[in-house]
């Protein structure tokens, strides 16, 4: 049983013992005194003559934890997201943030201003797809090598059967890769078998192809999270493409969030360039609590999760407009 499952049962047993019912699933409640501080390496991927840098967020008890990987946006990097690095490392989960050489923030940090635009435009490429494809495997690679160095940092502190990936708008496109999403004739070729549950923050579909042929053949659980204006600046991708990926996912384990009054940046840690409305404090905490409950849901088979999932009780974590459903 995990160190967060053991805690949870002891309180219902304390609970059950006092003549109290146990206390009732909250994916907002957090242990005291639990925020780590980040560990910073870089995988290197030989084969590649690529370097990944990662940031790592472990949890306060040393025993081995389930695994979850974010990637960024274009022009993002490893060191954003505090929002959910803080909360799901409280929550027991060892947090891997990648970086993505070529579309993270070397493509527009240190340039004219008049310059970053256009090095987004050319970074938002097929090719930077490909390479962050790549890098997801690489990294989970290095994780399980590292996970067996007496010495390392990381040792025994991975439970590598129980990962999830995640990711924002050019990361979502990342994990949608990684975890299920077909290519045409190719099918799901960069797939990773070792991925049991995926977020998506943006997704979107693919510019070429029908979106059931994409997504029709995904085996693992996907969360979805959009907004009603979520759109970015670079890439095209319309509120339609981000709501047209749910109703074309195998049905069982597919969830979807839609915030209302959400820009592109609500799922990131500020604003961003062109933003237009006030970002509300709420959309956060429905993303840890929602995020949370699918994690425990689907990479430790936490029962009382998942029926907080998939029953009004995610009503009491979100606002009256935002749009929620799942399958």
């Amino acid at each position: 049983m995990c160190p967060l499952a053991q805690i949870s049962a002891a309180f219902t047993t304390l609970a059950l013992a006092a003549g109290q019912p146990p206390p009732a699933y909250d994916p907002l409640r957090l242990p005291p005194g639990v925020l780590s501080r980040p560990l910073d390496f870089t995988v290197r991927d030989s084969a590649r003559s690529r370097d990944i840098p990662v940031r790592v967020f472990l949890p306060a008890a040393p025993a081995a934890a389930p695994v979850v990987l974010f990637s960024h946006g274009l022009g993002g990097s490893n060191q954003g997201n505090d929002h959910l690095s803080g909360h799901w490392s409280g929550r027991g989960y060892a947090v891997v943030f990648v970086q993505h050489t070529g579309s993270d923030n070397s493509v527009w940090k240190d340039k004219p201003l008049r310059r970053r635009r256009a090095g987004m435009e050319q970074a938002a490429s097929a090719q930077n797809l490909l390479l962050r494809l790549a890098d997801i495997p690489a990294v989970l690679n290095q994780l399980s090598a590292w996970n067996k160095e007496s010495r390392h940092p990381l040792a025994h502190r991975l439970d590598l059967s129980r990962i999830g990936m995640s990711g924002h708008s050019f990361g979502a496109l990342t994990t949608q890769g990684v975890s299920g999403q077909s290519y045409g004739r190719q099918g799901p070729r960069f797939t990773d078998r070792r991925i049991r549950a995926a977020v998506m923050f943006s997704p979107s579909t693919p510019r070429q192809g029908e979106p059931a042929a994409a997504f029709g053949s995904v085996q693992i659980p996907w969360m979805l999270m959009t907004g009603t204006s979520d759109t970015a600046a670079i890439g095209g991708a319309t509120i339609e493409d981000r709501l047209n990926v749910y109703p074309h996912l195998p049905p069982g384990g597919k969830y979807e969030l839609v915030l209302d009054g959400a820009e592109h940046s609500a799922f990131t840690d500020r604003r961003l360039p062109g933003d237009k409305l006030p970002r509300n404090p709420n959309h956060h905490r429905a993303i840890q609590a929602l995020t949370t409950a699918f994690w425990d849901a689907h990479l430790r088979g936490d029962t009382a999760a998942r029926a907080w999932l998939e029953s009004g009780s995610v009503r009491g974590v979100l606002e009256a407009k935002d749009r929620w459903q799942h399958k």
